[in-house]
């Protein structure tokens, strides 16, 4: 069991399942399971599939202040999740939303961060618990910053999950960009050939390890140790519902093996293997397997 820091958003999510993109028009559509409500948001997704792994997890964020904690700690005790909110703070005017729009497999999304871009979280809060961790998995949130200072002060591995690489957004995320010991990028927006932006990644940022989720087709894991590039294929555990949030859940258990056995290629197929079960399922923080339902699944299909 390793000790990670999480830090990152928790928002609203509302998922609709649509019959095409872009919406054809309708006045008014009425289908059973149409429309699916729940806690989500990146950080918190990746926080939940630590906590379902085995870890210690402080997960660090900020809610609405009309927002009581109990409606969060409501949805854990639901999907039997004992993670703490004691570091999520009511800091924010309003809460994070987004909703999703999904279509076998494409997605179009409306997000309203609300003020969580100018709001500053306790650095206080932030320096007391990064302390004895083994490993800080973030996003690049402004409120995120400090903990890139802190990491270097207290020695902390960092993970952080900058997830587009458009060339207009990384000037606001240069500063992640090169403190990162481990990358995840999607190539959901990518303009450049994968392997072309991973080795502008090396270059530039020189990271200790890249991972790029490339969807239906599995990922892509970069090491410098071995200055190696490897191209890995997905495994398939059950039938596919949904693929919104399988970046995060990838991320996570990488981030959970590779903490726990410095294995980055063993790593990588557990990360593959617990995102290809989390598919199964609609909401972007529910769906995750167990240490023990892994291995399970390793046996059926390697065995």
């Amino acid at each position: 069991m390793s000790k990670i820091m999480v830090a990152g958003f928790v928002q609203m999510e509302t998922i609709v399942k649509v019959e095409a993109l872009p919406v054809p028009y309708r006045q008014f559509e009425s289908t059973p399971e149409l429309v699916d409500t729940e806690i989500g948001g990146a950080g918190f997704n990746e926080a939940m599939a630590l906590k379902w792994l085995g870890d210690e997890v402080d997960f660090m964020s900020m809610v609405a202040r009309n927002m009581s904690r109990r409606q969060i700690e409501a949805y854990l005790k639901t999907n039997e999740v004992d993670l703490s909110t004691d570091y999520v703070l009511p800091m924010l005017d309003g809460m994070p939303t987004s909703v999703i729009l999904y279509c076998k497999g494409k997605k179009q999304t409306f997000e309203d961060v609300k003020d969580i871009r100018h709001v500053e979280y306790e650095y206080e809060l932030l320096e007391q618990q990064i302390q004895d961790k083994d490993m800080v998995l973030m996003s690049n949130c402004n409120f995120c910053r400090p903990i890139i200072g802190l990491a270097e002060k207290y020695n902390v591995p960092l993970a952080v999950n900058v997830r587009s690489m458009r060339a207009e957004k990384i000037a606001n995320k240069e500063d992640f960009l090169k403190a990162a010991d481990i990358l995840y990028i999607s190539d959901d927006d990518l303009e450049n050939d994968h392997y072309e932006c991973i080795q502008e990644c090396r270059e530039k940022y020189d990271p200790e390890i890249v991972i790029m989720g490339i969807g239906d087709k599995g990922a892509i894991l970069y090491t410098k140790e071995d200055n190696s590039v490897i191209e890995y294929k997905p495994v398939k555990t059950t039938e596919i519902v949904n693929t919104i949030g399988a970046g995060n859940a990838l991320f996570s258990a990488f981030v959970h093996y590779y903490a726990k056995t410095k294995d980055a290629k063993d790593a990588i197929k557990n990360a593959l293997l617990f995102a290809s079960y989390k598919i199964g399922f609609v909401g972007t923080s529910n769906g995750f397997m167990t240490e023990a339902q892994i291995e399970q699944w390793k046996k059926l299909i390697w065995a």
